[in-house]
């Protein structure tokens, strides 16, 4: 999940037909903006598409394209300038090298390995969407070592995913020694009412997860460093930076301007406000 829920659904047999698309479509000197197809992405999206504009550029929108690996065979052919993309993803689906949870570490990895295929990773807008173990806000517990003891004692729903992933519930074992009285495998859509209803005590979703805002549920720090980084980070083609000078400080800027709880926010007027992503990506960039 976390990061990109859109990797187990199998999207590589779409790329060459999409990528015909892409460039049937694309014409005249324009920035074109691409995002994977969920909630967060969209927003991120309009976000970059509303940076370039205000930086007296066309943007061209192309959203909902697929999952990470759609994206990135499309920045990489020039059939989309720039998206978003999270470091974790970066190192483990596309580099296929081991998660490794230092985080400046992960970025220096993934900026260096895409720098030689001419691409930049610019500054990180300032959260990370790995997993998150989410409890309700009466929990005495503030870290998830605080949790292994009365862990002992509880429920826990993970998505089938987080159990079978080895940077998942197997990395939590590991780091922690955490078990649990029972633990019950649910659909993704159903964890957050199974917690907030009081049918399990913990359950692990997403950091930036609108229902984390929404319903007044607190995460707890992995303060082990379990999960490996998530941060997202705008990836754009050297050669559009190039041709377009302007671009670059104004990707830079919004350098560390969203933490996790503002991307929780942005979400949940998506998801569970009905509020269109342009709409919401306007608001934010009016505050900054």
């Amino acid at each position: 999940m976390s990061g990109d829920p859109t990797l187990r659904n199998g999207l590589r047999a779409s790329i060459p037909a999409l990528l015909i698309t892409l460039a049937a479509c694309r014409g005249g000197d324009r920035v074109v903006v691409g995002s994977k197809n969920f909630t967060e992405q969209r927003i991120l999206g309009e976000l970059l598409a509303q940076t370039v504009e205000a930086a007296g550029l066309r943007a061209e929108r192309r959203f909902d394209l697929g999952g990470t690996f759609v994206c990135d065979r499309a920045l990489r052919a020039g059939q989309i300038d720039l998206y978003v993309e999270y470091t974790g993803t970066a190192l483990g689906a596309i580099l296929k090298d081991p998660p490794d949870p230092d985080p400046a570490r992960v970025l220096a990895r993934v900026r260096a390995a895409y720098a030689r295929d001419g691409l930049v990773w610019t500054a990180p807008l300032g959260f990370d969407n790995t997993f998150a173990l989410v409890v309700r806000p009466d929990v005495p517990a503030r870290t998830i070592s605080d949790a292994v003891p009365l862990a002992r004692e509880w429920t826990a729903a993970f998505g089938y995913e987080f159990q079978q992933r080895a940077d998942g519930y197997p990395a939590l074992q590991r780091a922690y020694g955490i078990g649990f009285a029972e633990v019950r495998t649910m659909d993704l859509g159903l964890l957050y009412r199974a917690l907030a209803d009081h049918r399990v005590d913990l359950i692990v979703g997403s950091a930036t997860d609108g229902p984390i805002a929404r319903l007044g549920l607190r995460v707890l720090e992995d303060d082990r460093r379990a999960f490996p980084p998530y941060q997202a980070v705008p990836v754009v083609r050297a050669d559009v930076v190039r041709r377009h000078p302007q671009l670059a400080p104004a990707l830079a800027a919004l350098g560390g301007a969203i933490d996790v709880e503002a991307m929780r926010r942005m979400n949940a007027a998506v998801d569970a406000g009905h509020e269109d992503p342009a709409a919401v990506a306007r608001a934010f960039r009016s505050g900054l």
